[in-house]
């Protein structure tokens, strides 16, 4: 029965996936300028490299003969050229997807590491003075735009007392030669004799641009974790156990926290598409070289192919990573599991 639902969580991502990409073709068709500008990223073509183009890129042929070709060149990892750099699309976001990823996923565990026992606590000392505490500087975090935060801590950490750089992911004495793309993890492959100080240097370019996206998911999972305890704390199976003897930490760390983090997980997948979208602020205040920071430069550059690379690049990970939550949450939930079969 699991497998119907994984089929159906499949047929999904496909459609999701098609209707991405037929949107990224027909971007080419929105976008102002010539048609095979557009398609191809070449500027000042002569005529006989026009001619070529237009049999590459089936300009004279019928829009489903267009799209047909232009799927083949996306699985062929030929999205085309960069109308500001002249260099192919497709190896900017490979170079550059990374640096935000490695962003993203470390914001996300800092709010794990944060939101989900703050709201645990919460619910634990509900409406006493931890959870008065906490529940308003989670309303506070929750309140301050990401680019302030990002400027005041800049002024504050960077420019008053020097403690930590305002921008890149290394110092400029280290030369790590690019594997994954990675900083920390190509730092641990290559053997260097100065590794631990490149990585402890990573480390700290990575602190401050962590600490401003983490900032948003860690209120909303503080709030999210805090309702779900409070939710499980309710049920008749604690009630149970509370009659039975069952002090405050049992009660939480053997009975309500498993089936409180269910609903979690499942908020974790979506806040992966909240982490993307602030990302771009936080990479161009921090010159972190993510594609974020990318995509707005191309946008003011008015670089449509790049601009078409990353927006085909950044919602293809956001489906990802929202269906495997949902199939994870699916794994783990027996109740979700008969949901979506159809049992009640």
């Amino acid at each position: 029965m699991f497998a119907d639902f994984l089929f159906r969580r499949l047929s999904l991502l496909l459609f999701m996936l098609f209707a991405l990409t037929a949107f990224t073709f027909a971007l080419n068709y929105l976008f102002p300028g010539d048609l095979l500008t557009n398609f191809s990223g070449e500027l000042n073509a002569n005529y006989s490299q026009t001619q070529i183009l237009e049999q590459k890129y089936h300009i004279d042929d019928n829009l489903l003969i267009q799209y047909q070709a232009f799927l083949v060149r996306l699985f062929q990892g030929d999205w085309g050229l960069s109308l500001s750099s002249g260099q192919a699309v497709f190896g900017h976001v490979k170079q550059l997807f990374p640096a935000t990823i490695e962003l993203c996923v470390y914001a996300l565990i800092v709010a794990l590491c944060l939101g989900i026992p703050a709201g645990v606590i919460c619910s634990a000392y509900h409406n006493k003075w931890p959870d008065k505490v906490i529940s308003s500087l989670t309303l506070l975090g929750f309140s301050i735009p990401v680019f302030w935060l990002a400027l005041l801590l800049i002024m504050i950490f960077c420019l008053s007392f020097g403690w930590f750089p305002m921008s890149g992911r290394i110092g400029l004495l280290y030369e790590i030669p690019p594997v994954t793309n990675f900083i920390l993890l190509d730092i641990w492959l290559h053997d260097f004799p100065y590794g631990g100080q490149a990585f402890a240097d990573a480390l700290h370019h990575l602190t401050l641009p962590t600490v401003v996206l983490a900032m948003y998911p860690t209120t909303v999972l503080v709030r999210f974790t805090r309702d779900s305890m409070l939710t499980v704390l309710e049920q008749n199976y604690i009630k149970t156990a509370r009659a039975k003897g069952l002090n405050r930490r049992q009660l939480i760390l053997d009975h309500a926290l498993r089936n409180a983090l269910l609903p979690v997980i499942k908020q974790i997948g979506l806040q992966f598409s909240t982490l993307i979208t602030l990302a771009m602020v936080t990479e161009v205040i921090f010159s972190w070289p993510g594609i974020g920071r990318w995509m707005i430069e191309s946008i003011y550059q008015r670089d449509y192919p790049a601009i078409q690379g990353g927006l085909l690049a950044v919602s293809f990970f956001v489906i990802f990573a929202n269906m495997l939550a949902d199939v994870i949450h699916t794994l783990l939930d027996p109740l979700a599991r008969n949901q979506a079969h159809g049992k009640v």
